[in-house]
């Protein structure tokens, strides 16, 4: 099993600042245009986060709707609930994504956004999507495939080590290859998915990689890279970036479906 990056106060602290960066806001509206939320909706956001989605899915639907965020971290529910303590037609809930605290056939949409490529038993996070969305109610997932990442390095076993420890982090580096699969299986239908590439040329605050560099310095030090070459790979990053010799992409995949009527 994944020894998976903690999701605690420091992690929240440090994603609650990037996900206002150009890349995440980017990230957003391509989601919020797949999910197509409306006045008046119930929407679902499992594995909310600091609450960008829920915070900005509340105005959508207007008060006559509802938006509920779940999360199993109490420190991201702690900074959702910062950003959303105006809002009436926001709730916030702790939970897994494959044990849902909300009643059957209770939302009109559901999202979830790179949460399910840290959740072991796939299938159960389907079922529990299904069985909460109602009857024709819209289902968008969005997950990385990282084995698509291309990062250019002048030291290409270091980058190479540094990459296969970050892959512990997570349950399911490639889970985009398979994800559509397994929502047909579950008797999702009208299943639909786009790539998006986030590709980079430096590695400033705006940037996906310059969100994952932080996370990624800090959880390799303690998987099999040292401390001092997690540091020196970060450097040469800096570096690259700084000299206009800078290249990440990765590719992302925006994921659509329905339960049947």
């Amino acid at each position: 099993m994944a020894d998976q990056l903690a999701f605690n106060e420091e992690t929240a602290l440090h994603l609650e600042k990037q996900y206002s960066s150009a890349d995440i806001v980017r990230r957003r509206k391509l989601v919020s245009e797949a999910l197509a939320a409306t006045a008046g909706e119930r929407i679902l956001d499992v594995g909310c986060g600091p609450g960008f989605y829920v915070a900005e899915l509340a105005k959508t639907v207007g008060e006559d709707g509802l938006v509920t965020g779940v999360d199993p971290s109490g420190a991201m529910l702690a900074a959702a609930d910062r950003r959303t303590a105006a809002l009436v037609n926001v709730a916030l809930l702790g939970g897994e994504a494959t044990d849902i605290p909300m009643a059957d056939a209770s939302c009109d949409a559901a999202l979830s956004v790179q949460v399910y490529e840290y959740v072991t038993d796939i299938d159960a996070a389907l079922a529990e999507m299904y069985r909460v969305l109602r009857p024709g109610g819209r289902l968008v997932l969005w997950d990385v495939d990282w084995t698509t990442l291309s990062w250019f390095s002048t030291d290409a076993d270091r980058m190479a080590r540094v990459l296969l420890a970050w892959d512990e982090h997570l349950v399911h580096p490639a889970l985009p290859q398979r994800l559509a699969a397994d929502m047909g299986g579950m008797g999702f239908v009208d299943v639909d998915l786009e790539g998006h590439a986030f590709v980079n040329t430096d590695a400033g605050p705006d940037t996906y990689s310059g969100l994952v560099i932080p996370l990624i310095e800090q959880f390799v030090g303690d998987h099999g890279v040292t401390a001092d070459e997690a540091v020196a790979w970060r450097s040469e990053l800096d570096a690259l970036s700084e000299a206009h010799e800078y290249f990440f992409s990765v590719t992302q995949f925006c994921f659509s479906a329905m339960k049947p009527d």
